[in-house]
């Protein structure tokens, strides 16, 4: 059962072969057995899960119940979960319990998945590799050969990214702000999937970056991913960015094949400085793609190199306006102080982490008078030219093929001391962020070390079916099934 997809399961499922009970009870123990190494999870709700285990049940019993009927999930942090502590990852909301869910959740609710718990993240999204979480960092399940050095996960999804390949949940919610799914996803060997911007609510997500943020699914293929974007999506009128457009049944796509398509390989994605693992992993996705009838073509993004500045530019002045609110008196854990001012104080420093602390401040100093336009104005305007790009080189091809992280995962002490460095493995992921097309993450290759390394895939606005039909054919070219050294199959 701990080497089953998401899709077989629902398959096992409604053929009465395995019940909802016996896979949630399965998924939980093996959070217990395994995820005091691991800590992807920062609450578990056992209770919720096998009381909608059973109701699960009985529903297939009646040969009714959803897209996901009896499918254990990990939710991301950022979520609120109506009744369930929902923190952020971060110590002022260790208390806050929502009243309410938010449009994502709802929806997979809506299709009767079932929630495990809620998977540990960067406190507030902030952060790559799951190291700033005010409940602790997160192991990567995977190990280099012959070492026992624990390796960051990625992030700011690392939980889920975790989990999912310790093989603590089937599928799990991530989002997206540049590049939260797709390169924790790399680092732990499974799928992840950032939809077009507005294709799926923000409502009840916790905001850090609100004109970048994207939720999206990650789980252990391609298949999986499709299954359960087609849950997530969809038009919310509680959220005003989000865009009414059908949503297609994602799964028909998987099947396309890539037969006439056009790929782009974008030439200021290959550094002078670009690993050459990864390098030869690239060009080995391409030559996938080529023997399966597509036809790769050299095009241009000529303002790739300003992608990741502009990104901490627009990002973090985001950020500074929508943490705002957590000041011990609208929201957030008070510290009580003798005057207001003092009150704010005390109460942000004690709640903060200091990442979060550091990016607010680097956020508020690009809004101030006198260096809004010099910075954030300015950085707005480098914006529109990256999505120009993007626009103008899908004029030519289908999809972009690029390397979805510069390294594989590195080590807890590996990671740099200067920000600026960490910040640099979102290098990839970045521009489609900044443009807000659709892209994914595959696992396609291991490094020397024998760690997992993803390819990515950047689409058409809402032309996810193309990401998943050329993604699918590289993930069966690419045939990735070995699971990490801290896998539930390993502790049965």
């Amino acid at each position: 059962m701990h080497d089953m997809t998401l899709a077989a399961a629902r398959k096992a499922l409604s053929e009465r072969k395995i019940s909802a009970r016996e896979l949630v009870d399965h998924h939980l123990s093996a959070i217990e057995k395994l995820d005091g190494e691991i800590n992807s999870y920062i609450v578990t709700t056992p209770e919720k899960a096998r009381e909608a285990a059973q109701a699960a049940d009985a529903k297939l019993a009646k040969g009714e119940g959803g897209a996901l009927c009896g499918i254990p999930l990990g939710i991301k942090d950022l979520f609120c979960t109506d009744g369930v502590q929902t923190t952020a990852a971060s110590n002022i909301l260790r208390q806050f319990v929502p009243p309410y869910e938010s449009t994502v959740t709802h929806n997979l609710l809506r299709d009767d998945a079932v929630f495990l718990g809620k998977t540990n993240l960067d406190e507030f999204a902030m952060g790559s590799t799951n190291m700033t979480s005010a409940f602790g960092a997160v192991t990567n399940p995977w190990q280099r050969d012959g070492s026992s050095t624990k390796l960051v996960p990625g992030g700011s999804s690392g939980g889920s990214a975790a989990a999912v390949a310790a093989g603590l949940a089937l599928g799990a919610t991530g989002t997206d702000t540049g590049g939260s799914i797709r390169q924790p996803a790399a680092f732990c060997g499974i799928a992840g999937v950032k939809p077009t911007y507005g294709r799926c609510s923000r409502f009840g997500t916790i905001a850090f970056a609100s004109s970048l943020d994207q939720a999206g699914p990650m789980a252990r293929n391609l298949e999986d991913c499709a299954i359960l974007l087609g849950s997530m999506a969809g038009f919310d009128p509680k959220d005003s960015t989000c865009v009414d457009r059908p949503v297609p049944r994602y799964e028909d796509a998987l099947n396309r094949g890539v037969k006439g398509m056009r790929v782009g390989i974008p030439k200021e994605y290959r550094p002078d400085n670009l690993p050459a693992e990864i390098a030869a992993l690239w060009d080995q996705g391409i030559a996938w793609l080529r023997e399966a009838g597509a036809e790769p073509v050299e095009t241009s993004l000529p303002h790739t190199k300003y992608g990741l500045p502009t990104y901490y530019i627009v990002a973090l002045a985001e950020a500074s306006s929508n943490l705002a609110r957590y000041d011990g008196v609208r929201f957030g854990e008070r510290v009580p102080a003798d005057s207001l001012d003092a009150l704010y104080e005390a109460t942000r420093h004690a709640g903060f982490g200091e990442e979060v602390r550091r990016r607010i401040l680097m956020g508020t100093y690009v809004l101030s008078s006198g260096y809004y336009d010099a910075y954030y104005l300015r950085a707005q305007k480098v914006r529109t030219l990256i999505q120009r790009d993007f626009l103008n080189a899908f004029e030519n091809v289908d999809v972009i093929l690029t390397p979805t992280a510069p390294s594989a995962a590195f080590a807890h002490n590996e990671r740099p001391t200067d920000p600026v460095q960490v910040y640099l493995n979102d290098v990839f992921t970045v521009p489609a962020s900044m443009a807000g097309v659709p892209a994914l993450s595959l696992p396609a290759g291991l490094d020397h070390a024998g760690l997992p390394l993803g390819l990515q895939l950047i689409g058409r606005y809402f032309d996810e079916e193309t990401l998943f039909a050329a993604g699918h054919v590289m993930e069966k070219a690419a045939g990735f099934a070995k699971r990490p050294a801290l896998h539930a199959g390993n502790v049965a």
